[in-house]
């Protein structure tokens, strides 16, 4: 879940509040899941909290507040945090950052969580055909950036 959260949000904190925020949702509703691919099922909730929270974010822009090193504590990352963020070198997080959302999204769910087109199409509420249109759009962008 925090991988796939990583690479849809590009930044540490806000996979984590991703990864937080999608676990209440799992609690609240697995009385009403319905066996069959988990791992899809996680990864579909992981993507809505994302697309919420973008969205929210767009509706109430935030303002930060300074940084103040005195009130930072200092740690280091979970190892399974670590084994995520060392598993993608960071041009290729940086040049992920830069795709739009729909591509992104498909991207990350196709090439970094390995789900199957039909589960990705599942996921996103849209066409077989769009999910791998978005993917090889994705890839294209992809190697224009990286070249």
């Amino acid at each position: 879940m925090y991988t796939v959260a990583y690479r849809l949000s590009g930044n540490q904190s806000d996979a984590e509040d991703v990864v937080q925020e999608s676990l209440l949702r799992v609690k609240r509703g697995l009385e009403r899941y319905v066996p069959g691919s988990l791992h899809g099922w996680l990864a579909r909730i992981v993507t809505n909290v994302f697309l919420d929270e973008t969205r929210r974010r767009k509706r109430r822009p935030q303002t930060h507040l300074p940084d103040d090193p005195d009130r930072l504590l200092a740690g280091g990352p979970a190892a399974d945090e670590a084994l995520a963020m060392v598993s993608l070198p960071d041009h290729l997080q940086d040049a992920l950052t830069t795709l739009p959302d729909e591509f992104r999204q498909a991207v990350v769910l196709c090439d970094v969580a390995g789900l199957a087109y039909d589960e990705i199409a599942e996921q996103l509420g849209v066409p077989l055909g769009t999910v791998r249109s978005r993917v090889h759009r994705g890839r294209l962008r992809l190697r224009e950036v990286l070249a």
